[in-house]
């Protein structure tokens, strides 16, 4: 609990900055593989499928949230986060966020399903903490 504790003591000056110069962003709010689906493309139209996202619970927050949540929980293609960033470079210091934005939802699971989340939730507090 002392690692949460501390972590949450010092997120804000880790994300704060970050977050103020990209400015506001459409969250789907709940960015894991199981939230993509697949579509098959009409007939004619060249075949192939497009992804659809399902189950959004949609905000505005910080772009990152999203991208930090992609990578738990099975996690997306390395083309995925490779085509993000050809389009929207991310900040420097990414790596060092996104435990902080992956902890609500590690906690959420440790409390719902206990087991590894546990684990993971405390590691991602201890990365913020420093």
């Amino acid at each position: 609990m002392a690692t949460i504790e501390s972590s949450a003591a010092s997120v804000g000056a880790l994300l704060n900055p970050a977050a103020r110069e990209d400015g506001p962003s459409l969250l789907h709010g709940d960015l894991w593989s199981g939230n993509v689906l697949f579509a098959r493309r009409l007939e004619g139209s060249g075949g192939g499928a497009d992804p659809v996202l399902i189950d959004p619970a949609v905000y505005v927050g910080h772009r990152e949230v999203d991208l930090a949540m992609s990578r738990l929980f099975g996690g997306f293609p390395r083309a995925f986060h490779e085509g993000y960033e050809e389009e929207w470079p991310l900040r420097p210091g990414q790596a060092r966020r996104r435990p902080a934005y992956q902890l609500y939802p590690l906690l959420v699971h440790a409390r719902l399903f206990g087991g590894g989340y546990v684990g993971a939730a405390v590691r991602a507090a201890g990365a913020v903490a420093g």
